[in-house]
C-alpha cells in the first residue's frame, strides 16, 4: 500500500507545478503546523487563537491551511502570541560550500525541509 509520503514524492518528481507550491508553501506549512499543535495542547478553537492573535478566525483558517504565503509580520505576530522561536535557515546551492545542517537549539524540531529545484535549501524549526 502506497503512503501519502510515496505519492507526495511521486507528485514533486512528476509534476513541475506542485513542485513549484510545495516548495513555495514550506514556511507556511511549517507555521501552519505550530500553530495547529499549539491549539491541540491548549485545547483552543480557532475563534480563541484569533481573538489572542487580533484577527478574525477566517484568517487563522487560511493560516492553518498551509497553504498560502506569509508575511514576515504574521510569523512575528505568531512567534509572539504563541511563545515560540521560529528558526528560518536558506542555502543557496553551492558546489563551493559544504551544506552543514542546521545547529539547533536544545528542544528544537524541524518542521520543513525543502530542497529546491535549483538545489538551494530551506529548514524550518520551531523551539
Amino acid at each position: 500500500m502506497r503512503t501519502t509520503a510515496d505519492i507526495r514524492r511521486e507528485r514533486l518528481e512528476k509534476d513541475p507545478a506542485f513542485r513549484e507550491h510545495w516548495e513555495r508553501t514550506a514556511l507556511a506549512r511549517a507555521v501552519a503546523n505550530a500553530l495547529i499543535h499549539h491549539r491541540a495542547e491548549y485545547g483552543w478553537s480557532q475563534t480563541r487563537l484569533a481573538q489572542e492573535m487580533g484577527m478574525r478566525q477566517p484568517q487563522v483558517a487560511r493560516l492553518e491551511s498551509g497553504e498560502h504565503p506569509l508575511s514576515f509580520e504574521t510569523l512575528q505576530r505568531v512567534s509572539h502570541v504563541l511563545g515560540l522561536r521560529f528558526i528560518v535557515e536558506l542555502s543557496p546551492s553551492s558546489p563551493l560550500r559544504e551544506q552543514d545542517p542546521l545547529s539547533l537549539p536544545l528542544h528544537s524540531t524541524i518542521l520543513e525541509e525543502v530542497t529546491t529545484t535549483t538545489g538551494d535549501t530551506l529548514r524550518v524549526a520551531v523551539g
